[in-house]
Order: structure tokens, then C-alpha cells, then sequence
């Protein structure tokens, strides 16, 4: 039989129509010694701005046999895909909601609004990685266009919150009047980056040492600028993957938190059974309005701020644990997915967390944490200390690691983190 050896860009063409191929075992690199390791690694980080009840999601023992909380009861039938972490927070991030702009920079001076934030762990990871698909990556919000990503120089990447628009971008292809228009834009900035760089080339001549190296960052900054311009363009050239699914309905009811929760669900699974992209951040940032739950009828942001009132936690408890079942049902979605050496949960790093480990007082100590997939081993829950939290941003390194990059630390985490292993 022919050994067939496929481009990971391989295109089915017929009359008029083309078709991306998912990824197959022919387009893994003869040389590759690991079936395995040429697979595509993927990041999403789920981040919420309104925390979790703890005394409802953290169980009450650690270790593989821990009983499940109340959030975990319902979602045993997929215990083996995810872990549970507790007692950990990001060192030296305080701010109460401000500390959104560390969940995935971890970066302490970011919450104090009084400095600029760092890279966050999505972007860092696009940075290296990100040009070998379409998107290098995607930055979702639920609503609004707050988002915890960052770029390198610590500006905020504003989020896309219409599934719609989404759709339209990862699958619609553009006329060929608006292709061109694009690589004219495209080749046009690029022609201005080419100036700048000779421009900024002539005058590192007459700098002194330090205004060079500063000179030197900038330069840096250009050549990926000019890199990703490249890539763009490349892209332009290339059909969008064809999808038997219809372009969503975006929901206009924006009360209905876990509804467009669900929508956004479904066009993260597409982006990464397509892959258009790898790594995605999707910040589900809270509603004022009354979530359209029986049971419900104050408004969720109200509810987070209970003060120890039962009625108001009886009732956030309905919304957390809504919030919950819809983020295992993602994870049922990807473990159903079939790749080559696994599944594509198994292939995906999925993580959920917020700023808050209590939204009632704003404290940022003992952030909820639930991290699945990624060829991790899974199905226990680590309890660290709730006084002394352990250092979250450690379990960043886990996931760069996961990925392909050779770090060992990142922020303020210094090693990867107690506890959780590869499978």
C-alpha cells in the first residue's frame, strides 16, 4: 500500500467548491519519532468576572477519591477529564475587579490600574505558535469587549462578542473584490514597516547605548509585526474551511447569560475542529440583568454580591451551576471528537477561573479552578492551602509546556505546578 504523505493544508477541490481536511495521520511528519507529538496543542481559557460560590465547587477532601461538591455532582459522568484546584491564587494581585486584567498575565501590578500590564499566557503562546493557523488567535467575550489578553507592550485586546460575526470571519470567504482590497492593505503596511525599520536602522547610528537597546525592542517589535503581516496576507490567498453548519443567530436578550454562553460554546468547538485557530480566551464578564433561570429573579451581578444572605446564594447557586454544566458540556463536545492519538480533548488544555474567589468581598485569594484536558492526568482535586495560597501562575507553565514551548516559568510562576502530571 502507498505511503500518502498529506500537506496539514491539504484541500479537497471539486466543481466550484473547496473543503478543508481535518487533521489526519498522513500529515504527521515521517520523522517524527512520537506519533503523537506533531498533534496540534490548543489553549481556551473560560475566565468569569463574578467568581464561584467555593463552599459549592471545592470539595471538602482532596486527592483522586474526593467527594463531589454540589456544581460537581451533576457532571461525575466526565470526573476523569478535568481537576479540581484549590487554594491558589496569583501572588501579589489584589484589586477586586480591577484583577481581571491579571486572570491570564498574573502579573501583580496590572490589578493596582496604576501600571502596565504584561503578556498574557493566549497571546504569549500566538506569539510563537499562533502563524500556523488562520487566526493566531481569538480573543471572545460574551458581551462587551473587556478581555483578560494583553499583548506584549500590555495593551488590552478587545473581545469579540458576536458568534455571528465570528462565523462570517472563520468561514465565509471574502469576494475577490475584498481579497484584494485586504492584500493591498496588507502590502501597503508592510511597505510602511519596511521604511520605519530603514528609517530606525540610520538612526541607531547616532544613539547612545542605552537609547539603542530600547531602539533594539522597538526594532524586535517590527520584524513580528512585519511577520504577522506576512502571514496575513498568505491567509488571504487561501479558502476558509467549508462547515456544514449554519451562521448562527447571534442572541440580542442580553439577560441570557448562559444562552449566549452556549452559542459561543459551539463556535469555539468549530474554530478548533477547523483549525482556524489554537488558542482562544472567551471572558464570560457577568450581567446586571436577571438571568432567565427558574428561580431567578434578581440580577446576577446583585446575587454575587450576597453578603451571606441565603435567598440571594440560593439563587446564585442556580446560575453557577448553569455556568458549570454548560462548561462540562464543551468538554463532552471535545472528548467526542475523535483525532488521531486521541481526542480533541485530549489535545486541548481547557481552563476555567475568575479574579474573584469571593465576589461578595472582591477578594482575589482562592480563585475557583477547574482545568481539563491537555494530556493531562485528571480526575482529582488539588487542595492547596486556603491562607497560603500556592502560585496559580505554575499551572501556566504546565500549559506552555503542554503546547511545545520550552519554559519554566512564566510571570510569577516558577515551576509547573504540584501534583498535575501528563498522562
Amino acid at each position: 500500500m502507498m505511503n500518502l504523505r498529506l500537506d496539514r493544508r491539504s484541500i479537497l477541490r471539486g466543481t466550484g467548491v473547496s473543503m478543508a481536511l481535518p487533521w489526519l495521520s498522513a500529515m504527521q511528519p515521517a520523522i517524527a519519532s512520537n506519533p503523537s507529538s506533531d498533534r496540534p496543542k490548543r489553549f481556551v481559557a473560560m475566565t468569569l468576572g463574578l467568581g464561584l460560590l467555593a463552599e459549592n465547587l471545592n470539595p471538602k477532601s482532596d486527592g483522586v477519591d474526593y467527594e463531589p461538591s454540589r456544581y460537581l455532582e451533576p457532571v461525575q459522568d466526565i470526573r476523569d477529564k478535568f481537576t479540581v484546584i484549590s487554594g491558589s491564587s496569583h501572588p501579589g494581585v489584589t484589586g477586586g475587579h480591577r484583577a481581571e486584567a491579571s486572570l491570564l498575565t498574573a502579573n501583580p501590578a496590572a490589578g493596582s490600574g496604576r501600571a502596565r500590564n504584561s503578556i498574557s499566557i493566549d497571546q504569549y503562546m500566538a506569539k510563537f505558535l499562533g502563524d500556523q493557523t488562520r487566526f493566531a488567535s481569538m480573543v471572545l467575550a460574551s458581551n462587551g469587549s473587556n478581555s483578560p489578553s494583553y499583548t506584549d507592550s500590555g495593551a488590552m485586546i478587545p473581545a469579540e462578542n458576536s458568534p455571528s460575526r465570528l462565523f462570517t470571519k472563520m468561514f465565509i470567504d471574502e469576494s475577490p473584490a475584498e481579497q484584494a482590497a485586504h492584500a493591498d492593505r496588507v502590502r501597503h503596511g508592510r511597505t510602511i514597516m519596511d521604511l520605519v525599520n530603514d528609517d530606525a536602522k540610520s538612526l541607531s547610528r547616532t544613539l547612545g547605548a542605552g537609547d539603542r537597546d530600547r531602539l533594539d525592542a522597538y526594532l524586535s517589535s517590527v520584524r513580528d509585526l512585519e511577520k504577522r503581516m506576512a502571514e496575513s496576507e498568505k491567509w488571504t490567498k487561501m479558502p476558509k474551511p467549508s462547515v456544514d453548519v449554519a451562521k448562527p443567530v447571534d442572541i440580542r436578550n442580553g439577560a441570557d447569560f448562559i444562552g449566549q454562553q452556549k452559542l459561543m460554546n459551539d463556535m469555539i468547538l468549530l474554530a478548533l475542529q477547523t483549525d482556524s485557530t489554537r488558542f482562544v480566551t472567551y471572558h464570560l464578564g457577568g450581567s446586571g440583568s436577571v438571568i432567565p433561570l427558574p428561580g431567578v429573579d434578581q440580577g446576577y451581578h446583585g446575587l454575587s454580591h450576597h453578603g451571606l444572605d441565603e435567598e440571594k446564594m440560593g439563587q446564585l447557586a442556580i446560575v453557577e451551576q448553569e455556568i458549570i454544566n454548560t462548561w462540562a458540556q464543551f468538554l463532552r463536545e471535545l472528548a467526542a471528537i475523535d483525532e488521531p492519538g486521541g481526542s480533541l480533548l485530549d489535545h486541548t488544555s481547557v481552563l476555567l477561573t475568575s479574579n474573584l474567589g469571593n465576589a461578595s468581598n472582591l477578594n482575589n485569594q482562592n480563585m475557583p479552578v477547574l482545568f481539563a484536558g491537555g494530556g493531562f492526568k485528571h480526575g482529582q482535586h488539588l487542595g492547596f492551602d486556603t491562607k497560603n495560597n500556592y502560585p496559580l501562575p505554575n499551572l501556566f507553565v504546565n500549559v506552555l509546556q503542554s503546547v511545545g514551548l520550552e519554559i519554566d516559568s512564566f510571570a510569577t510562576g516558577k515551576s509547573t505546578m504540584n501534583g498535575l502530571t501528563p498522562a
